[in-house]
């Protein structure tokens, strides 16, 4: 049973894995055995900085750096991952950006960066790991989807609109790939206790009661909570699930919340 999970090898290229919930998956997944390629596009010290964090808990990572919305970059970093590291086994769209602004207030110059790197890197990416992974005939692709791939919320409208769409990409890149024997699914993360939530994470705050009220499970969610549903869909044990959002978001989508008169 355990060989069903086994990723001991394979090779995981995880977009914007820096920090934050992509380096929580780039960790677990290396702690499971895979090489990870840490991608990142703002500095090469933060890239050099997650590799030597992954290296310190044994972990075999290298890093590449290049803008996953720009095509060309995109296909010579692929080519060179594969020559330089080895077939890309595994992939990871995790790279993101949200911006919180009223619709009426956008810009359509930031509704489009958003859904540029949200939506349009993720196709990009996988086109071009996808063509070896198709050669090969297997692959496992994830898409970092979100609850805003299901539901909408008061300024991020730019997100949701890239979210929704990246978990239809999803099921047309399944419905497209699978008979090559690849794998593409999605993660839809719930809140998570992160840096960057940090400050909100606290007693008292209306966002972090709003959380731990609408949340079932009562809680922030841990980032290595993401690890093991990234290794299920890294694995052999994910070969017959194809074009599916697995929620990691401690029963959220699951109900419609608590009255306020709740216990």
């Amino acid at each position: 049973m355990t060989n069903l999970f086994d990723i001991q090898g394979k090779v995981a290229l995880i977009t914007g894995s820096t920090h934050g919930l992509g380096m929580a998956m780039a960790k677990g997944l290396g702690q499971a055995g895979a090489t990870i390629v840490v991608n990142g596009n703002s500095s090469q010290e933060k890239i050099d900085n997650a590799v030597a964090a992954l290296k310190a808990e044994g972990i075999n990572a290298v890093g590449y750096k290049f803008n996953v919305t720009e095509e060309q970059e995109v296909k010579e970093a692929v080519a060179k991952i594969e020559n330089e590291v080895g077939p890309i086994d595994i992939l990871i769209n995790n790279a993101g950006i949200i911006k919180r602004i009223p619709l009426l207030d956008m810009e359509v110059s930031d509704f489009r960066e958003v859904v540029d790197i949200d939506l349009v890197s993720p196709f990009i990416v996988s086109k071009h790991v996808a063509k070896g992974m198709i050669q090969r005939r297997q692959g496992k692709i994830i898409n970092i989807c979100s609850m805003m791939s299901e539901l909408g919320r008061n300024t991020v409208s730019a997100y949701a609109a890239a979210k929704g769409g990246l978990k239809m990409l999803t099921k047309n890149m399944a419905t497209e790939w699978a008979k090559y024997n690849v794998q593409i699914n999605g993660i839809g993360p719930g809140y998570f206790a992160t840096e960057q939530t940090k400050p909100i994470r606290v007693d008292g705050h209306p966002f972090n009661d709003f959380i731990i009220s609408r949340t079932p499970a009562a809680k922030w969610g841990d980032p290595g909570d993401l690890a093991g549903a990234a290794i299920f869909l890294s694995s052999k044990a994910s070969d017959f699930v194809n074009g599916h959002i697995l929620y990691v978001d401690g029963g959220i989508l699951a109900t419609i919340g608590k009255p306020s008169n709740e216990e």
